[in-house]
């Protein structure tokens, strides 16, 4: 699901990308908003019924918050699947940019309720990957892994920090409708989640042990 706080020098920048102005931050600014886009990238067109029950909530809730996100010009109606009886819905884009200090100082109460929104979905994905873990196949479940690495570093240094981070993921597949279908025998969709947390209130370390050092981080795989 491409609903991440990007940066617009991101991995593999597609044309169809929004990048958020102070009009499609307000219409985010909805936990059901923002699940409800995410869903539309991850899984194709859909209906309101179909996408409230993935969410939970009543199909007049998802209605109500597809049309406020068709007026913002995040979704549009698939004339091509709907008919009298029943709309379908698919999402204009397949990522989200935002990284607009300027705009956020603006817009403060609306960009917190869609970062907070962006975490809180994380959260739930990485759940929802621990709750299956035991039944996926072994290759697999090999591969899940969840790390923190304490660094310490100048602003200039964790901005690098990320341009190596996405440089390494733009050298992989993408997952759109068009890699899925040219994609090898075996390949699957993964969720890379990257995060970068400054922790100003973190006292400097005054003197070093001596001896040798475990790597710091906490990885599980």
């Amino acid at each position: 699901m491409a609903d991440a706080v990007e940066r617009p020098n991101g991995p593999n920048v597609e044309k169809d990308s929004v990048v958020l102005d102070a009009k499609g931050l307000r219409a985010l600014a909805h936990p059901v908003r923002v699940h409800l886009v995410g869903l539309l990238r991850k899984y194709g067109p859909s209906t309101a019924t179909r996408l409230a029950e993935r969410l939970g909530v009543n199909s007049g809730t998802a209605s109500y918050h597809l049309r406020q996100l068709g007026a913002a010009g995040f979704v549009e109606e698939d004339t091509e699947r709907g008919n009298a009886r029943e709309r379908w819905w698919r999402s204009v884009h397949r990522t989200t940019w935002f990284n607009d200090p300027e705009l956020a100082e603006r817009e403060p109460e609306a960009a917190l309720a869609y970062q907070q929104s962006i975490a809180a979905i994380y959260t739930l994905r990485t759940q929802q990957t621990l709750n299956g873990l035991q039944t996926m196949p072994r290759e697999w479940r090999n591969t899940f892994d969840m790390s923190d690495w304490a660094l310490r570093l100048t602003p200039d240094e964790a901005a690098a920090l990320y341009q190596e981070l996405t440089d390494v993921i733009a050298r992989y597949r993408r997952d759109t409708p068009e890699t899925a279908a040219s994609a090898p025998e075996g390949a699957e969709r993964i969720a890379v989640i990257t995060q970068i947390l400054p922790e100003l209130d973190a006292p400097a370390t005054s003197s070093l042990p001596s001896g040798p050092q475990k790597e710091e981080g906490s990885p599980t795989s």
